[in-house]
């Protein structure tokens, strides 16, 4: 893994967690990816807010949407973009300088560790222990996990209510076409 210094950065469907580090007497941030490393001058909570943006809603947005979703208001998960599956949740209060943010679907596994931490494997199989218990931490995880999931049963819902009402029917005619040669071609 290669560790540079970057201005910008949005995070991606690679991105795995973002770390605050000290450098100087300034917070910046250690951005762990997939197969990458490197080093933002901006704080984490700032790289979490720039990315909302980036994607096209507001940090204050996604948190309302997380309230309203899963009436979490506190520490709460945060759909980036869930177009490509970014959730992210918070190891502490987000305002906290030591708060560390983990990509939900990069979380391989947690346990116990030392001193009241946990040990967080990564989906590319780096460790990582953070000073959060694995009750915390579990607690954590299951929120983003059951943000995801209420937001996938909430499209699906309206994809079956919108179903229901006929409104494929209503398409214009080009698009009634494609619909059936995608159907022909299963078939075939």
């Amino acid at each position: 893994m290669s560790e540079k210094i970057i201005e910008e950065f949005e995070i991606s469907p690679f991105t795995m967690a973002i770390l605050p580090i000290t450098y100087g007497s300034k917070i910046y941030s250690e951005i762990i990816e997939v197969e990458n490393r490197c080093i933002s001058p901006f704080k984490p909570l700032e790289i979490v807010k720039n990315s909302c943006e980036y994607y096209g809603a507001s940090y204050e947005g996604r948190k309302n949407g997380t309230r309203r979703l899963i009436g979490i208001t506190h520490k709460a998960p945060i759909m980036v973009d869930p177009y490509s599956s970014i959730y992210l949740f918070p190891t502490t209060s987000p305002m906290n300088p030591d708060c560390i943010w983990f990509s939900l679907n990069h979380i391989l596994h947690h346990e116990r560790s030392s001193s009241n931490n946990t040990l967080v494997t990564l989906r590319n199989k780096q460790t990582l222990e953070i000073p959060i218990s694995f009750s915390s931490f579990t607690n954590q995880l299951r929120r983003a996990s059951q943000l995801q999931i209420k937001y996938y049963q909430h499209i699906e819902t309206m994809d079956n209510k919108y179903k229901r009402t006929g409104f494929y029917l209503n398409m214009e005619a080009s698009e009634r076409r494609r619909e059936y040669d995608y159907k022909r071609f299963l078939e075939e």
